[in-house]
């Protein structure tokens, strides 16, 4: 990977991070405790062997997870090797960045969004609605540094929420939910430019976010809004019903 893509990774595990890493080898477990995919997922770094797989498999299923790796750029040896195992692929993920400058140029309509230090409970309710539950409310509440928490609203209603946190400079955005009434009518697009402005008082030099592969809409949003592509990931699974070979 890039030097780049190697802060946007960090900054992964330290604005959206998991409740405990620690390095088996080659292999960096994480518990994620219920709180999705990135805080669950295993990483490498350098080459592993199919002894480092198994003996990584089995402190995940001792933390009570199903094996799951993150594949980023430069783990294609890896890749093939889970493939070969009966591992299975899901969520290839794109990660967009921008200068926060580049959300400036469009002032905010006062109270489109609220930030908050803490997630009010209509903001919890709107989150559960998304699916985004406790396990992924303790996630935020785990990052350390500066952080907020956005509350937007359309038309004299709630419209969505959305969660922000920097981590060695880049504010990295996460958990965008819009009501469904408040779809397509551009909330998304002003979480992200009041994010940009936090970002750039906050210090922060690169604003980003990131989203699955088959969300067509958040993607096009992003793309308008001139944010850029520069990495992704994926990951790989062992479904239940497979077995090491």
């Amino acid at each position: 990977m890039t030097a780049g893509l190697d802060r946007l990774i960090a900054a992964i595990d330290g604005t959206w991070p998991a409740l405990e890493m620690r390095d088996l080898g080659p292999v960096k477990l994480r518990r994620g405790a219920g709180g999705g995919n990135r805080v669950s997922a295993a990483t490498v770094r350098g080459e592993v062997t199919a002894d480092d797989i198994e003996t990584a498999e089995a402190a995940m299923e001792e933390m009570e997870q199903t094996p799951l790796f993150m594949i980023r750029p430069g783990d294609e040896a890896l890749d093939a090797m889970l493939e070969k195992r009966g591992y299975a692929t899901r969520d290839t993920s794109i990660i967009y960045v921008c200068p926060p400058d580049r959300l400036c140029d469009t002032p905010i309509p006062r109270v489109t969004v609220l930030h908050v230090e803490a997630p009010l409970a209509i903001m919890r309710e709107i989150w559960a609605r998304g699916g985004i539950g406790p396990n992924r409310l303790a996630v935020m509440e785990r990052a350390e540094g500066k952080k907020t928490y956005m509350l937007g609203r359309l038309k004299d209603k709630p419209g969505g929420v959305a969660f922000g946190a920097i981590h060695d400079g880049i504010a990295m955005i996460h958990a965008v939910e819009v009501e469904p009434p408040r779809r397509r009518m551009g909330m998304a697009g002003w979480f992200m430019r009041s994010a940009a402005f936090w970002a750039r008082d906050t210090g922060a030099d690169t604003l980003s976010v990131i989203c699955t592969e088959a969300n067509t809409g958040a993607n096009a949003l992003y793309t308008s809004l001139g944010m850029e592509p520069v990495g992704q990931y994926h990951y790989r699974y062992r479904p239940t019903d497979a077995t090491s070979q």
